[in-house]
C-alpha cells in the first residue's frame, strides 16, 4: 500500500473518531495541532488504526512517534 494511501486511510480514522470531518493531517502534524486529540482519544486512534490495518503496535512504536509521519512509516513498515 502506498504512503499516500495510507495517510489518506488514517485521516478517515481520525476524522471518525475525533468526529471532527475539518482534520487535514501532514506529516508533521501532532497531537498539539488538533485539539480534539487528547490522551484517551490516542488510545482510541491507535486501537482504530490497529483494526482497520489488522496490525499490532508495540509500546516502544507508539512512544517513539513524534508525529502522524512516523506514525505513517510504522504502518507502511508492517
Amino acid at each position: 500500500m502506498e504512503r499516500n494511501q495510507i495517510l489518506a486511510e488514517v485521516q478517515e480514522i481520525f476524522r471518525d473518531v475525533l468526529d471532527n470531518e475539518e482534520i487535514e493531517l501532514l506529516d508533521a502534524t501532532t497531537a498539539d495541532d488538533i485539539e480534539e486529540w487528547d490522551s484517551l482519544t490516542h488510545i482510541q486512534l491507535i486501537v482504530a488504526i490497529e483494526k482497520h490495518f489488522k496490525i499490532k503496535f508495540t509500546s516502544k512504536e507508539i512512544l517513539s512517534w513524534q508525529n502522524i509521519g512516523q506514525m505513517i512509516d510504522c504502518i507502511a513498515s508492517k
